[in-house]
């Protein structure tokens, strides 16, 4: 790498932390999840306005990578499976319908705008999966990831994720020019549930006796760096395997939960977020493109996308209704689509199946439903009705890789308060 990008990278990285921190803080401080600051500097530091992050740069953009493994390992770090299969049926119950309705009403939107068949199948089929880095990261800098409309979420998020890369395969087809095949959708699903089926059970079996070997060399750090390293492998292998890296980090951090080394783990994991997460949530708020907000039919587009979008996840959270939890604050957190509906955006940019203006309606979706989530959510917890927190703040991992977790210098904003 030249000299004068390696100049400019730091020149980069400073700005971004230091702005990604402070409006972290200061969302805080006003009652606002700290990820609300992030996705600010993001937009503050973009081509829209500064000009100095191109969340497109290739060292930008592997960070951010990074960013999300690192934050989806924590999670699984913090997640105990037993809770989630507590609250299974629950949160297969809300992935599908969560699937079903966004994509039906984002479909019918679009046709109704008067968009061809395959455009509107992208457009419908962006507005599908849940960003579980934003949801989960909110939610645990609510301290509500613990409790069981959290851990609904987060299991609905996941399931999301997994129907998502089948259908981001189906649509890819479609785009492409050729048929389906039954069988490789058949095919794609199967290798997306058998990973993370697979991961846990042997996981589980395997690697607890390996972390206990290594447990025994005496050497700062090695837990850490053996448990990122375990991370990664996983988020490689379920690449390799046609599932998404994200939830090979994730199925990596729930092996790890019920080991006695999760704490050392955790602590390491934890001190590496403070660098990536933020530059993965600063990139989500730098790819917003405020000009085309005064084109009226990208607005137009946009708006009734993002309508549809919020109305058929929020939905999705009444859908288990046996469930006598808040359901509002399930559908609220499955509002997001993030990094995942980007990914669809793009594909239909890439293979002419959107244009540039819809691509752009799109994407004004995808960022407008992740930042109206964490104030939503944060109003959410705030109403009386909503059940205390679970969560003990101050205790290091997750709680701590949120920008701001409580000290006895600096307590939490009464937004963690029912």
């Amino acid at each position: 790498m030249p000299e004068h990008s390696f100049t400019h990278l730091l020149a980069v990285l400073v700005a971004l932390l230091v702005t990604a921190k402070l409006l972290g803080v200061l969302s805080q401080r006003l009652g606002q999840p700290a990820v609300v600051g992030e996705l600010i500097a993001g937009v503050i530091l973009g081509k829209s306005l500064v000009g100095l992050l191109d969340p497109s740069d290739p060292v930008i953009h592997a960070f951010a990578e990074l960013g999300v493994l690192v934050l989806l390992f924590e999670i699984g770090l913090h997640t105990d499976l037993k809770s989630l299969v507590k609250v299974g049926s629950e949160a297969l119950t809300v992935a599908l319908v969560g699937v079903a309705l966004p994509f039906a009403f984002g479909y019918g939107a679009a046709t109704l705008l008067g968009l061809s068949p395959i455009p509107a199948i992208v457009c419908g089929a962006a507005l599908t999966a849940t960003s579980i880095g934003i949801s989960a990261r909110t939610l645990t800098d609510l301290g509500k990831l613990d409790t069981p409309e959290g851990q609904i979420v987060l299991g609905a998020a996941v399931l999301d994720d997994i129907v998502g890369l089948v259908i981001l395969s189906v649509v890819g087809t479609l785009v492409g020019g050729a048929a389906l095949s039954v069988g490789a959708v058949t095919l794609t699903t199967a290798i997306a549930i058998g990973f993370v089926l697979a991961a846990v059970v042997l996981g589980n079996i395997l690697v607890p006796p390996l972390f206990r070997g290594i447990a025994k060399i005496e050497a700062s750090g090695v837990l850490g760096v053996a448990g990122l390293a375990f991370a990664f492998l996983l988020a490689l292998l379920a690449s390799s395997a046609g599932s998404a890296t994200i939830i090979g980090a994730f199925s990596a951090g729930l092996i790890l939960h019920n080991t006695p080394q999760r704490s050392a783990i955790e602590k390491s994991t934890t001190q590496l977020g403070h660098f990536f997460v933020p530059i993965f949530f600063a990139s989500v708020g730098a790819a917003v493109e405020l000009g085309t907000l005064l084109d009226l039919q990208v607005m137009g587009v946009g708006l009734a996308l993002i309508a549809v979008g919020v109305i058929g996840k929020f939905a999705a959270g009444y859908g288990p209704f046996w469930f006598k939890g808040r359901k509002s604050l399930i559908g609220i957190a499955m509002i997001p689509r993030g990094e995942v509906g980007l990914i669809f955006a793009q594909m239909g940019l890439t293979t002419g199946a959107l244009t540039s203006d819809l691509y752009s309606a799109v994407a004004m979706t995808v960022l407008a439903t992740t930042f109206i989530t964490p104030p939503l959510l944060a109003w959410n917890v705030r109403s009386p009705a909503t059940p205390p927190s679970i969560n003990r703040p101050g205790e290091g991992g997750i709680d701590d890789l949120v920008a701001g977790a409580a000290t006895d210098e600096f307590p939490r904003s009464d937004a963690t308060k029912p």
